[in-house]
């Protein structure tokens, strides 16, 4: 396929990457310049200079970049230069308003539109191991899942327009709940001079086991937050789900607290830290 990519970041660049390994003729760009002109030096495909060279003549154009007004711009550029037919597929964790918006859009233009956001972070971006889900239209998604299997592990079609968006805010609610407990359980092991290794084997083989016990306790419980996905992401990210349930009625008391002890975090001057970072607000 025809394939354009805008954003290369820590998750766009690795995506992008498996999609020219796997054949597709690829026209990249990002804000940066120097990141699409160092991503093809090392993979077949072209850096442009715009966001609509990208959508020249290509069968899908896939995003990956900021948040609402990101995705807004980038489509309000690329549209006219995609042909008839040709899919827009976006990763961007966005709202499921915008995606609505975008999809009616696209629509109107004769093009397809798809919120396709993304669980698996930085790891699951390199190793090709993404879990995807897809809201959008089902001919389209039936044409666009071939290709998005370059990077995924998983992909579920959710529904209509802004379904994949919200699947994504049900995600994040999982996580910030978890990842909480899993901070409490951390310190706790600590306060009671238990030695966090041998817990660790004794309580992951249960029902408290998750995969973010799996990957997280050890750095939780060593202090190491330099990696994986950012606090300041995560705050968008529930900020989202926040609006959304005030919006549809949902009462995610938990949510709220954990994206304020999320705040906290910030404060410490974490911004970019992992968000199992959690913990380093329950050693001070």
């Amino acid at each position: 396929m025809k394939v354009g990519f805008v954003g290369l970041g820590v998750m766009g660049g690795p995506m992008a990457g498996h999609l020219a390994a796997a054949g597709h003729e690829m026209l990249v760009y990002n804000r940066s310049r120097a990141k699409a002109d160092a991503w093809a030096e090392v993979h077949p495909g072209r850096a442009v200079g715009t966001a609509a060279e990208a959508a020249e003549g290509r069968d899908f154009l896939v995003l990956c970049v900021g948040g609402d007004d990101d995705v807004r711009s980038v489509v309000g550029e690329a549209l006219g230069r995609l042909p008839a037919g040709a899919v827009i597929v976006d990763h961007t964790t966005t709202s499921a308003k915008v995606a609505r918006e975008v999809a009616a859009v696209a629509a109107e233009g004769g093009r397809a539109f798809l919120d396709a956001p993304v669980s698996g972070g930085e790891a699951g971006a390199r190793n090709g191991k993404l879990s995807i889900m897809v809201g959008g239209e089902t001919g389209d998604y039936d044409r666009a899942a071939p290709v998005l299997a370059a990077y995924a592990k998983a992909i579920k079609h959710m529904g209509g327009p802004g379904a994949g968006q919200l699947t994504k805010m049900v995600n994040q609610i999982c996580i910030a709940g978890v990842v909480q407990g899993l901070a409490e359980a951390v310190a706790f092991t600590e306060k009671a001079g238990l030695d966090p290794t041998l817990v660790l084997e004794a309580v992951s083989q249960g029902a408290a086991q998750s995969w973010q016990m799996d990957n997280r306790w050890a750095t939780m419980a060593r202090g190491e937050f330099e990696f994986g996905f950012a606090v300041d992401w995560m705050r968008k990210d529930l900020g989202l789900v926040l609006d959304e349930a005030r919006a549809n009625g949902a009462r995610v008391e938990v949510t709220a607290l954990v994206d304020q002890f999320y705040a906290e975090v910030q404060s410490m001057g974490g911004r970019r830290w992992d968000t199992s970072s959690l913990a380093a607000r329950l050693k001070r």
